[in-house]
């Protein structure tokens, strides 16, 4: 399933034991690409702190229209690991908020979800896999910072990232929703971060090299599967 990042800002996160909040932001890694933490706006229960939900705790299916499942109590999230709202997601954190939950560090590993290749949430699938892991640094950033961003092509800028779409199986960022502005008045398309040769995050300035076609965004249809299917397979020959 697709899901639009501004669309999902919102939503209620509805946990084992009852309401815990909506979703604020989210925090993704710059080198899959990949969502690691959903950050809820719990109003005045837990005050002061972000509330940070990894997706090991989430509904593997995600409906924009409907509350979001979370696998988690009330007072498990009260007793979790604290941050404070003005402290960065540090590496000291997140190793205290995983050993909390006893979850698989994304970190520790080649893969995109450290040990595993995919999101695997039975415990036990994932003793084998960790065998083989190997750390890997990783660097946090709020879907936030990307809608300033510039993608820049070899002939110049095409536009501004206006949106994100997320895939809740893996809880990767599948594309940039790119509004191109002037370069193609009235029209947005999508860039898979696969295309993305830098990032520089202090000049918000995308690099990318582009396909042949550029596919465009529809937003009708962007859940249907022939236009995914269509969307995979240019993916896959324009893979660089």
């Amino acid at each position: 399933m697709f899901n639009q990042v501004k669309k999902l800002k919102g939503c209620m996160l509805d946990g084992l034991d009852g309401e815990i909040g909506d979703v604020r932001e989210f925090y993704f890694d710059d080198r899959y690409w990949a969502i690691r933490y959903l950050v809820a706006d719990t109003g005045n229960w837990l005050k002061g702190r972000q509330v940070l939900i990894s997706p090991y705790a989430l509904a593997a299916a995600i409906d924009e229209q409907q509350p979001i499942a979370i696998g988690l109590t009330q007072k498990q999230i009260e007793d979790s690991p604290l941050l404070n709202n003005d402290m960065p997601v540090s590496r000291q954190f997140e190793e205290a908020y995983y050993g909390y939950y006893g979850w698989p560090a994304y970190w520790s590993g080649e893969y995109l979800w450290g040990p595993c290749p995919n999101l695997v949430r039975e415990r036990g699938n994932w003793q084998e896999s960790a065998q083989a892991a190997k750390p890997c640094d990783l660097h946090l950033h709020s879907t936030a910072d990307v809608y300033s961003c510039h993608i820049q092509a070899e002939h110049g800028e095409i536009g501004n990232v206006d949106d994100m779409i997320i895939e809740d199986e893996t809880w990767t960022i599948r594309y940039l929703i790119v509004d191109t502005r002037k370069w193609w008045p009235g029209k947005k398309v999508l860039v898979s971060p696969q295309w993305i040769k830098r990032v520089d995050w202090g000049d918000s300035n995308v690099l990318v090299n582009l396909p042949s076609e550029i596919p465009e965004y529809d937003a009708v249809h962007h859940n249907h599967p022939p236009y995914k299917t269509r969307l995979h397979s240019r993916e896959l020959h324009e893979n660089y």
